[in-house]
């Protein structure tokens, strides 16, 4: 990919047609639309320049997971609720992540070097992240929007994590919606990051779909466990609104 004027322009349009999208159909967006790319240009600037100097030592590629994890879990919990309880969210990332993690380290399908650990736990924080979010946000919904078949449970001898399931279950599936479309459609809609970085760097169709399928499954476990991890700490009580 080339680097210069014709890819700034090029991320410029971009980034202006989404605003115009959200003017126009004023969907409150286009303010966040244009932070999000801004910031996104700067921090992936950032780590570009300090990348090679993070994974030389082991001490740093940790410290620099360690940093992904509690931006992940920042970004969760301002998503969930303006609660503080909403730091919990950082126990459903580090379930759907660690075990994953494990798997493809331990497995040797993933070398355990720096340069291969540190965008592997990004690619599937990443992913626990965004599951987290919308599973906690919706959960929560649910329990405001769905408050009265909640007591009507309670009433019919429920207990309080029984009855808060029965309406907040929904908002596990639908959470995981992203990932599976992608998951079933992958090659016949999409060709994601992992497959197409496998086929730039120079390496065969083979390899690259290896890649992703591993990525995907990665994803799909992750968001899974974390989903489920999120929703039981909205049913306990211990992520909640204010007030």
């Amino acid at each position: 990919m080339g680097i210069g004027w014709p890819l700034l322009v090029a991320l410029v349009v971009l980034v202006g047609v989404a605003v115009a999208a959200g003017v126009v159909g004023r969907v409150g967006t286009s303010r966040m639309t244009a932070v999000a790319a801004v910031r996104a240009v700067v921090q992936l600037g950032a780590v570009s320049l300090v990348i090679l100097v993070v994974v030389r030592s082991w001490w740093s590629t940790a410290a620099f997971t360690l940093l992904m994890v509690v931006v992940a879990t920042w970004t969760s919990a301002r998503r969930m609720t303006r609660h503080r309880s909403g730091l919990a969210a950082g126990a459903a990332i580090v379930a759907g992540a660690v075990p994953v993690l494990a798997v493809v380290l331990a497995s040797g399908t993933v070398p355990l070097t720096g340069i291969a650990v540190v965008p592997i736990t990004g690619i599937v924080v990443g992913g626990a992240m965004t599951a987290t979010s919308l599973a906690g946000r919706r959960a929560l919904d649910g329990l405001v929007a769905r408050r009265g078949e909640y007591e009507a449970a309670l009433s019919l001898g429920f207990g309080v994590r029984e009855a808060a399931m029965l309406v907040v279950r929904p908002a596990g599936a639908e959470a995981l919606v992203p990932a599976l479309d992608q998951t079933r459609t992958v090659g016949l809609v999409t060709l994601p990051g992992a497959f197409v970085g496998v086929l730039l760097g120079g390496g065969d169709p083979v390899a690259a779909g290896a890649a992703q399928v591993l990525v995907l499954a990665g994803l799909l476990a992750a968001e899974t466990v974390a989903v489920v991890v999120t929703v039981e700490l909205v049913v306990r009580g211990v992520v909640r609104r204010p007030g």
